[in-house]
């Protein structure tokens, strides 16, 4: 088997994290913390990057493909509530899927027609949803050298974006005076808190990893770097877009941004980068992340039997994607970001709150952990009242979305009988038995 060193695991972050969410919510962000916008993106990154320290320590002693939901086992049994998380986890997943699609459809419009076009949008959100599918169940996806190039393209035009976009960057609107209230600045990152999450996709390929010791490594650097990217995107779109213009264009706002320094070739520029990376994550997170959920919910463990784990896959896909593409086309994008990033806030705050539970057995500093947890916790509520307040149909459909997760996964136990196993990796169960004799 391959085994994959610093740079893929480092690829997997970053890819995984600068995949679409960057793309869909800049426009967001900054309607909601206008000027400090980038501090909203550092925020946010903030508490991914201390819920990395929990990745990295349970990696390190549990590595395994179900990545997660491995951890959440591990720490608080192979019961309901571990069931009912991964298959939050999964619908969290769905909606990063829809959401990638959102964007797709968004650029995609604004550089076929030059603005976007409702019908099309979502005709095309569909599409690269269901053509990915499609690839997939022909067993295209894409290995780890792809992904290395993959990034390396993407990262290298929002880079070039940047340092470009320096030329015609005006400071006025990242002054305090238009800065919106603390309440809304952190709610504003909190709601593209989603745009990091794809760092745990590291956990997912911890069994291919060479070294162990380069997870942490790997972890948190990727973190580091996107918070970097995050930031100065965010300053640089400030200063070369009106907050009026960034409303108005929220879903290809980057686009926009890039029009002062390169003009029209800008526009295209950004507009091919959010079409290569929203198509990457789609297809990632189908074949990925998402099976691996789908997998665990049927089964109750991950297969060590290759065939067997083929066709249930293949079988997940396609449910995926279908719900991806009813996401995608019947909710807005503050729906699905809301919705999505308080799934990410809990089930971090329950991984944190694992390393805090198992800090003997991964050998952390219990301070850390239970910082991980208290933030994301206390985020999950701000989030939580901020809409409560302000947009209570982005929470009521939020709720209706997790009290249906819960409800599915009951139903579908008592149904099935089906149980999660102690240990979801064959491989992890025969090391602990290992270490025991």
């Amino acid at each position: 088997m391959r085994k994959i060193g610093f740079l893929e695991a480092f690829s997997i972050g970053v890819g995984g994290m600068v995949g679409g969410g960057i793309f869909a919510v800049l426009g967001l962000t900054i309607d909601l913390a206008k000027g400090a916008a980038p501090i909203a993106f550092f925020i946010a990154g903030i508490i991914a990057f201390v819920t990395a320290y929990s990745y990295a320590k349970l990696s390190i002693k549990y590595p395994s493909e179900g990545g997660t939901i491995e951890f959440i086992v591990q720490a608080f049994g192979n019961n309901l509530f571990s069931s009912s998380i991964n298959n939050l986890l999964l619908m969290s997943y769905v909606i990063m899927l829809s959401l990638y699609a959102f964007a797709f459809g968004s650029y995609g419009s604004a550089l076929i027609i030059g603005h976007e076009v409702p019908w099309l949008h979502k005709l095309l959100a569909a599409g690269v949803i269901l053509f990915f599918v499609v690839i997939n169940l022909f067993g295209a996806y894409l290995t780890g050298k792809t992904e290395d190039i993959m990034v390396f393209i993407k990262v290298a035009i929002l880079l070039f974006f940047v340092i470009i976009g320096l030329k015609t960057f005006n400071p006025e609107q990242l002054k305090p005076i238009y800065w919106t209230s603390p309440i809304s600045i952190v709610t504003g990152g909190l709601i593209i808190f989603l745009a990091y999450e794809g760092f745990e996709l590291i956990a997912n390929a911890a069994k291919d990893v060479k070294d162990p010791s380069v997870l942490p490594k790997a972890f948190y650097a990727s973190v580091i770097f996107v918070i970097f990217l995050y930031v100065t995107i965010a300053i640089v779109t400030l200063g070369n877009v009106s907050f009026e213009v960034a409303k108005k264009a929220s879903d290809y706002v980057l686009a926009i941004a890039a029009k002062p320094s390169l003009g029209q070739f800008g526009f295209v520029l950004i507009g091919i980068a959010a079409l290569l990376s929203t198509a990457s994550a789609i297809n990632a997170t189908i074949y990925g992340a998402g099976r691996v959920g789908y997998l665990v919910a049927k089964l109750g463990e991950i297969p060590r039997n290759f065939e067997e784990k083929i066709k249930n896959g293949y079988e997940g896909m396609i449910i995926i994607g279908l719900l991806g593409v009813i996401f995608a086309i019947s909710f807005n994008v503050e729906n699905i970001s809301v919705a999505g990033s308080l799934g990410f806030l809990i089930v971090f705050s329950l991984v944190n709150l694992a390393n805090f539970k198992l800090y003997k057995e991964t050998n952390s500093n219990r301070i850390i952990p239970l910082l991980g947890f208290l933030l994301t916790s206390i985020s999950a509520v701000i989030l939580v009242g901020y809409n409560f307040v302000h947009n209570p149909s982005n929470l009521a459909n939020a709720a209706i979305a997790i009290i249906g997760v819960v409800l599915f996964t009951i139903i579908y136990k008592k149904i099935e009988n089906q149980h999660l196993k102690r240990y979801l990796d064959k491989d992890l169960e025969h090391k602990a038995l290992t270490e025991k004799l």
